[in-house]
């Protein structure tokens, strides 16, 4: 039988935009006529689903809906999604932090939660007292933390300011000091949002191999919720993906990774303005037009396989006063693997429309998802402009996917010669 830990139970929750509480007496009326007469409440009935870029209908919002799942001990559940999908909202709902609006949550065990940077801590406390205090709160004895406390100060890596005042702590401080609380003082469940993001790229890979650890030596869950499509990958052994507050997807890590990831949501490569103040760029540099081209068909939004050439085309407006400019970018997998980064010079008048392509070689790139992050500088290289996600487009292997042997190995996938000698 599985040895279920947590279990979400047609969780809903709705919020009133706008306000705090119903907003009015006449809701609160209403709410309280319908309960002492045993019906349902009437709000219930009404309210938009959580879609964050269009425009709603109803002063209410379901941040989530009909959320129903189930996890075992032992096992580390990664929540996916785009800002706004409700994945923080759900994890403040498992971790009591607020009740859902309907449903229910059935746990087993004590529950240590990292939703926010010095999420749980006095900021007038120092590091060690807040230590005794969050143990504590998950009814630990102070013998119990006291066993604990040279590993976790250890750990956090803050021994020499454990004896100040938390307020007195960076942002990256305070999350590395709660990592290690809630980590270290054996909680029976492990929640951890998007806060190790926080973190120093050193204390990142320690977090993640602690969540290991914890999970298959201590028989411990784990529930982390990250944009960090990689680490998801690497530490989770099993994978929800969300949407507008619902569940679209529950299974296999790599394969709702690679679904989420090449979902039409993630499809725009081109971008077009019509006008300087339009476009996209700031009082330095602007952006007209950036595609990246099909070289090999003349049909510019046809599938990019391997084997084409790929242009990396913009119209850009310099409005500096300098005539020279750098212009660069790095591609990037969707999941944040820099594959590489190329840059050059040009001379672009003040003012001026300039157009600039780099050409991509066939045969290069891997069938996958990636990203171009463009950034512009001075002759002198200081900063002028940059953007992560100017642009994204997948790569396909037409003839693996008609059955053709199988994906190659690696981010590139050069066409090398071979000789027999």
């Amino acid at each position: 039988m599985k040895d279920i830990i947590l279990k979400a139970e047609n969780i809903s929750k709705q919020y009133r935009l706008g306000q705090v509480g119903t907003g009015t007496l006449s809701h609160d009326l209403n709410r309280w006529w319908h309960e002492i007469r045993g019906k349902e409440n009437p709000y219930l009935k009404i309210g938009d689903t959580n879609d964050r870029s269009t425009k709603g209908e109803s002063d209410y919002v379901w941040a989530l809906q009909d959320i129903n799942f189930e996890v075992e001990r032992g096992e580390v559940l990664g929540i996916i999604g785009k800002n706004g999908a409700g994945k923080s909202t759900l994890l403040k709902i498992l971790s009591k932090v607020t009740a859902p609006t309907t449903g229910t949550i059935k746990s087993r065990g004590r529950i240590a939660s990292l939703l926010e940077v010095g999420t749980g801590f006095n900021t007038e406390l120092t590091g060690r007292e807040n230590i005794f205090l969050n143990g504590a709160i998950l009814g630990m004895s102070k013998k119990e933390i006291a066993s604990k406390i040279d590993e976790i100060i250890e750990f956090s890596g803050c021994e020499r300011y454990i004896d100040t005042p938390v307020k007195r702590y960076s942002s990256g401080m305070t999350v590395r000091l709660a990592f290690a609380v809630a980590a270290f003082l054996e909680p029976e469940i492990l929640v951890i949002d998007e806060v190790l993001a926080v973190g120093d790229a050193e204390f990142q890979k320690k977090a993640i191999g602690k969540m290991q650890d914890i999970s298959r030596s201590g028989g411990r869950t784990v529930l982390f919720v990250s944009h960090n499509m990689a680490a998801v990958e690497t530490l989770c052994t099993r994978v929800i993906s969300m949407q507008n507050g619902i569940i679209c997807g529950d299974g296999n890590p790599t394969k709702i990774i690679s679904d989420y990831l090449q979902s039409s949501s993630f499809s725009e490569r081109k971008i077009s303005f019509d006008t300087i103040d339009e476009a996209k760029g700031n009082e330095n540099v602007r952006i007209l037009y950036a595609a990246i081209e099909n070289a090999s068909t003349l049909d510019k939004n046809e599938t990019i396989d391997v084997t084409s050439v790929i242009n990396f085309r913009m119209k850009i407006v310099n409005q500096t006063n300098q005539e020279r400019i750098s212009v660069g970018y790095d591609l990037r997998t969707i999941k944040g693997d820099v594959v590489f980064g190329s840059l050059n010079k040009f001379d672009c008048g003040t003012g001026d429309i300039s157009e600039v392509i780099c050409h991509i070689p066939a045969n290069f790139l891997n069938d996958d998802v990636y990203q171009i992050h463009v950034y512009f500088h001075t002759d002198a290289m200081s900063g002028l402009f940059s953007d992560t996600e100017l642009l994204t487009f997948e790569v396909k292997d037409v003839k693996r996917e008609s059955g053709y042997l199988g994906k190659v190995n690696g981010m590139i996938r050069p066409q090398l010669k071979w000789d027999k000698v």
